[in-house]
């Protein structure tokens, strides 16, 4: 029970030698005594009692300690506090979230230890809080719960998770500004050492946030500390590096090579299309049904685009496939977008679907065995093309190095036909302000265009208003 009611009598002295010096007060009703060895650190702990007080702290009537004191004293580690966070997120978040929690929990818990003495390497120690501490998994009961709790992890994953177990820091101790910044700087470089980027750091920095937050939701926290640190991520070029991403001549060499590949290289033509004449994510592609497609026999089409089936293994979905099914990405569950094609991605979709037919479920693209494509698959599928397509000199450049060049390259070729920002936007599942991050080059070299079309109409501002 907590009151306000505290007296603080003064120090008396007693016959005793171990501690000869006595601070005695009343909490509640209830008196409480410390005994000192000498009357400085009697004082001490008197003035700290005092200062309390006239900071409005509530005491405990049962330890007759200020609240503050006590909740230092019961606080968890930061280690056990995560875990328990990781663990009320879990069954509400999409599988990619669960990975994203996951990740941003083990690179701030790594960096919040008391000490670095006998710490395993920092590559297996956040591999074992990644995908022990901090996944979950159904125990014989079929409930959620640490999957550390549930399988007998490794012997070097269970030495590591020991040693963060009794290194890591308490959530009372988090308040220190010198561990937040250590948490960040953490959290703002990869396991090589390179500067990560923009949108990673404020994604685990988002996931930091809301773990303090519900440290304070639990009482372990007054306030989330993050809030009074003044720091910013550090700045990182974000934007798609163009000379890597392909022009219309090579994405159309690369789409045949594709195709040239047998089979399962005819089966995956369409799908890398749909990728670069329509602009869609894998997860998208993998998703679309023959009942999302307006195929018309001539002119542009219509793709309706409602589902998305990203790849993040099967620990991280309830089901234990290896993809989460959930709507569009950053959109509500049940909203959908349209996205107009061209006649070549119509003509492409009505060969693979005379050809191929469906999944049972009504997909276009599916694996050997009827199940979601892996990407494993299809980039060797795109590994293959590349050879064949590119020059020798640039098979080993990152130039359209992995399939979602493809979308990168639709999104330009659009900016650079004159298509609204907006409306590329839309079409491609972006926020504007998101557009302009990756394709602020782009959007900039349209500008003289642009100017140009305003210059024709000042110059040509047609039948003089009416007055």
């Amino acid at each position: 029970m907590y009151t306000y009611d505290v007296r603080i009598w003064g120090i008396r002295k007693r016959k005793s030698k171990k501690a000869p010096y006595q601070l005695r007060w009343i909490v509640g009703g209830e008196e409480q005594q410390a005994p000192f060895m000498t009357k400085t650190l009697a004082d001490g702990r008197r003035s700290q009692l005092m200062k309390a007080v006239r900071d409005g702290e509530q005491f405990d009537t049962e330890t007759g300690l200020p609240v503050s004191e006590l909740r230092q004293l019961s606080s968890p580690t930061w280690y056990d506090h995560a875990q328990a966070y990781a663990y009320m997120k879990w069954p509400g978040a999409a599988a990619k979230h669960r990975v994203g929690i996951a990740e941003a929990l083990a690179t701030v818990t790594a960096a919040l230890v008391t000490s670095a003495n006998g710490a395993p390497h920092v590559k297996t120690l956040r591999l074992a809080l990644r995908g022990w501490a901090f996944q979950m998994a159904k125990n014989s009961e079929g409930e959620w719960a640490p999957r550390l709790t549930v399988e007998e992890p490794p012997a070097e994953v269970a030495a590591a998770l020991a040693w963060v177990a009794e290194n890591s820091i308490r959530v009372s101790e988090t308040a220190d500004s010198e561990n937040l910044r250590r948490a960040l700087a953490a959290l703002s470089r990869l396991l090589n050492g390179r500067q990560a980027a923009d949108n990673t750091v404020l994604r685990k920095r988002s996931v930091l946030s809301n773990c303090l937050r519900y440290a304070v939701e639990r009482g372990l926290l007054t306030t989330n500390p993050l809030t009074s640190i003044d720091w910013a991520p550090p700045k990182t070029d974000d934007e798609v590096d163009f000379q890597f991403v392909p022009g219309p001549e090579l994405a159309s060499r690369l789409l045949d090579a594709v195709r040239a590949q047998s089979h399962r290289g005819d089966h995956l033509h369409a799908f890398f299309g749909c990728m670069y004449y329509a602009g869609m994510r894998p997860g998208e592609v993998a998703a679309l049904a023959k009942s999302h497609c307006k195929l018309p026999e001539a002119g542009w089409g219509e793709l309706l685009l409602r589902r998305s089936q990203p790849e993040v293994g099967s620990r991280w979905t309830d089901d234990g496939r290896s993809y989460d099914s959930r709507g569009l990405k950053r959109r509500a569950r049940r909203s959908s977008r349209s996205v107009p094609i061209p006649p070549v991605l119509v003509a492409m979709l009505r060969q693979h679907i005379s050809a191929h037919g469906t999944a049972p479920d009504g997909r276009l693209f599916r694996a050997v065995e009827g199940g979601r494509v892996a990407s494993n698959e299809y980039t060797r599928v795109w590994a293959e093309a590349r050879r064949k397509a590119l020059a020798p000199a640039d098979v080993g450049t990152p130039l359209a190095a992995v399939p979602y060049s493809l979308r990168h390259a639709c999104v330009s070729l659009w900016i650079k036909a004159g298509v609204d920002p907006v409306e590329v936007a839309r079409r491609a599942g972006h926020s504007p302000a998101v557009l302009w991050k990756f394709y602020a080059k782009v959007l900039q070299g349209q500008q003289h265009a642009s100017n140009q079309l305003i210059d024709q109409a000042l110059a040509d501002p047609g039948p003089a208003a009416a007055g």
